[in-house]
């Protein structure tokens, strides 16, 4: 938060997509066929797409969850059909370490 904007996390945190993936409250990824299973806790991702900015090993926000990727099965740096997906990644497990504090 800026002295020139007390305002500026509040007004991030209430502009969050559903179907993003955000780090240090930036939009890192695009979430496709999200699936939550508390009971395994759990988020499997059919792909992830603008994905440049996103660092695995670091703890990840979906929605109102803290999440961590844990498996990613497929990986590709351009879809030729797509070329504005950015990275690609397909096949992806995250766990559930816990809700985010909002």
């Amino acid at each position: 938060m800026s002295a020139a904007n007390p305002n500026a996390l509040s007004a991030n945190a209430t502009a969050r997509q559903d179907d993003a993936i955000y780090q240090n409250n930036e939009r890192v990824a695009r979430t496709v066929e999200a699936e939550v299973d508390l009971e395994a806790k759990e988020i499997r991702f059919g792909e992830l797409y603008e994905s440049d900015p996103l660092l695995l090993p670091d703890e990840c926000e979906y929605q109102k969850y803290r999440i961590l990727i844990r498996k990613v099965a497929f990986a590709a740096s351009l879809d030729k059909n797509v070329p504005r997906k950015g990275r690609v990644l397909r096949g992806v497990v995250a766990e559930i370490l816990g809700h985010r504090e909002q």
